[in-house]
């Protein structure tokens, strides 16, 4: 959750162009504790090439730390005081972002959203990655005031898609695995002709290749998992535009 959630958060504090589209954030995430809307999991719409793109992301901060957002527990409960996007990179030439408010500042706490907007004449898979500084309230003493301490962090995840006609065709609908969670074998789903798809491979949550093969027919996208331990994997399909990843849980 720790990438998802500031991933989402800096791209939606890119500073505005004057000719920048708006966006106003949704009525229906006010009441979620945290979260980011879409995820990276279902990532944003794919996009064509020399035809403009529009689509928004919507998110929460949360107000304090939390053990999602940092696994050593160090910062855990301390209120988050705001937060700043330093950068942006992966970007098709001719896209760009633009946040709901003016200053792209958000304290802790908040509903935003962004516009993710352009036309390109780029094709390909863009991976985007985004330089965080967020702001966190820590006591270093009991008794003290807390003091502010700023922590830069980058990160990967989301993703634009950008092709023609024919190549996005076979991306609309995503890849997929079933059933999910598991308990023997998966199969994987959604892989088309026209995404010249060339290896599929499943790995586990520490990257290590559990099993590699190449993409033939359908009938060579179910994997028997019934000699793996229970935990996290990945299906990561190779194809003409990039690799698209998959995570599922086994039982």
């Amino acid at each position: 959750m720790k990438k998802l959630l500031f991933i989402a958060l800096s791209t939606v504090l890119l500073n505005a162009a004057s000719w920048a589209q708006s966006c106003t954030p949704g009525a229906n995430f006010v009441d979620s504790t945290y979260g980011v809307w879409p995820d990276t999991t279902q990532n944003f719409p794919p996009a064509l090439a020399n035809v403009a793109y529009s689509t928004d992301l919507n998110f929460k901060v949360p107000a304090t730390v939390t053990a999602e957002l940092d696994a050593t527990g160090q910062f855990v409960g301390s209120p988050i005081q705001g937060f700043t996007v330093t950068g942006v990179n992966g970007l098709p030439n001719g896209f760009n972002y633009a946040c709901n408010i003016s200053t792209c500042a958000y304290a802790g706490g908040a509903n935003g959203c962004a516009n993710i907007w352009g036309v390109t004449t780029a094709t390909g898979t863009f991976p985007i990655t985004i330089d965080v500084s967020a702001t966190v309230l820590v006591t270093l003493f009991p008794g003290l005031p807390p003091t502010p301490v700023t922590q830069t962090v980058s990160f990967p995840g989301y993703k634009i898609v950008v092709g023609s006609a024919g190549v996005i065709e076979g991306i609309i609908s995503p890849i997929s695995v079933s059933p999910n969670p598991t308990n023997s074998f998966i199969t994987v789903n959604g892989i088309t002709n026209s995404m010249k798809a060339t290896e599929i491979t499943l790995t586990n949550i520490e990257g290590k290749t559990i099993e590699s093969r190449a993409i033939e027919n359908s009938n060579n996208l179910t994997f028997d998992l019934s000699g793996l331990n229970a935990g996290i994997y990945f299906i990561h399909v190779s194809h003409e535009n990039g690799v698209e990843t998959v995570k599922f849980l086994k039982n």
